[in-house]
């Protein structure tokens, strides 16, 4: 049985007092929130290793998930981000023409044998950095839209620092071993899914990463995926392997079985076999331990809780959820869901349909599982100086 509980919350300070409400979905267990919500600590053929929940972030498993190690390939997730995030920006389209240059051509490590000269679109140079982790078209890429790789370079560090990716230092658009005196790139498995999780936002990503092979110039070269799970784990569409001898064999991978999307970093493995073993054992683990939970539809009926709206031709208006939330829960644990609702007491007018005006923050025990805005049903116009008056 549902149970209300008001009490006046200190938070959102910038909006004003709030009415917090509390909606405790089931009867309380005896399980502690401890036991049941750290992530599991695993171990196995891997130096580091981490899957969360990409729709609300959650750990479910990690192992040294902040070690530092070189990322090799899986850095092209960046590359890709990079040029992905411009041309939804309109600096460039799919279509436009690249020319290869001397450099990118000269780029060894797993290839397309690039020519100088040879003319390829940024579509198919993608395709062909995503599917078959090619290094010279990576270097294409990057000299394409940024100049050269070095200031390429330099943008996907602006990127790493906005994503929050503490531990990484990217020197390279490949991720190949460093020359002599260079500096090596540097990531961890958290960071990785940090990264992953913004690049899965692009469709592309998951229409590429699945793709186990597709054909190049003209169909005189095949792309082959070196992902050996794509076409058999359940639901896995991505995203990209890595290897180098520093680095180990790695991969991250992302699949989606019954509404639920998980995410998985393994670093360090000590071979092809073992990275494809080790992401099926972490991957199926998670999604027998873990349920997904519609627990916010996401607009539409009203909340009981109405918003006080000072100088307004109204004096209050409804207000509902912003977006749907499914969230990851241990199974066995759906009825000890939790949801805080945090509405500010009083806003004031002039107040669009839509304005944020609180939150909705789903929990179980002390672990915050995601969160979703409560916003206006209704516009809240200024009232006149005479109605302000008289109200």
């Amino acid at each position: 049985m549902k149970t209300e509980l008001l009490r006046i919350s200190r938070r959102w300070a910038l909006l004003g007092l709030l009415l917090t409400a509390t909606l405790i979905m089931g009867a309380a267990t005896t399980v502690s929130a401890a036991e049941s919500l750290a992530p599991a600590r695993v171990t196995g053929d891997f130096a580091s290793a981490i899957v969360l929940d990409v729709n609300t972030g959650m750990i479910l498993e990690a192992y040294r998930e902040h070690e530092r190690r070189p990322p090799a390939s899986m850095l092209k997730m960046m590359t890709e981000l990079v040029v992905l995030e411009r041309i939804e920006a309109g600096v460039l389209t799919l279509d436009d023409i690249v020319t290869v240059s001397g450099n990118a051509a000269k780029v060894g490590g797993s290839q397309v044998y690039l020519k100088d000269g040879e003319q390829f679109t940024v579509r198919d140079l993608l395709m062909a950095l995503a599917i078959h982790s090619a290094n010279d078209a990576a270097t294409a890429l990057a000299e394409h839209v940024a100049g050269s790789t070095a200031a390429f370079v330099e943008l996907m560090n602006a990127k790493a620092r906005d994503l929050n990716m503490n531990n990484t230092e990217f020197n390279s658009v490949h991720g190949l071993p460093p020359a002599r005196g260079q500096r090596s790139d540097i990531s961890t498995a958290y960071d990785m899914t940090l990264l992953a999780r913004e690049l899965l936002k692009h469709p592309e990503s998951t229409q590429w990463g699945s793709m186990a092979e597709a054909p190049f110039r003209g169909g005189q070269f095949t792309l082959h995926n070196p992902n050996r799970l794509i076409g058999k784990f359940r639901g896995l569409d991505g995203l990209k392997t890595g290897y180098t001898k520093p680095a180990g064999f790695c991969v991250t991978a992302t699949a989606e079985q019954n509404g639920q999307r998980l995410l998985s970093v393994v670093m360090g493995c000590s071979t092809n076999n073992a990275r494809a073993s080790e992401t099926t054992r972490l991957l199926t683990m998670a999604f027998n331990m873990f349920e997904p939970v519609k627990i916010i539809d996401g607009p539409g009926d009203a909340l009981p809780q109405m918003l006080a709206v000072k100088d307004g031709k109204v004096r209050e208006v409804q207000v509902t959820y912003g977006e749907a939330l499914t969230v990851s829960v241990p199974r066995g644990r759906r009825a000890d869901l939790v949801i805080e609702r945090e509405i500010t007491k009083q806003a004031t007018a002039p107040l669009a349909a839509g304005a944020e005006v609180g939150r909705a923050l789903v929990k179980l025990g002390d672990r915050l599982l995601g969160s979703v805005p409560i916003i206006t049903m209704q516009e809240a116009p200024r009232g006149s100086w005479f109605h302000r008056l008289v109200h």
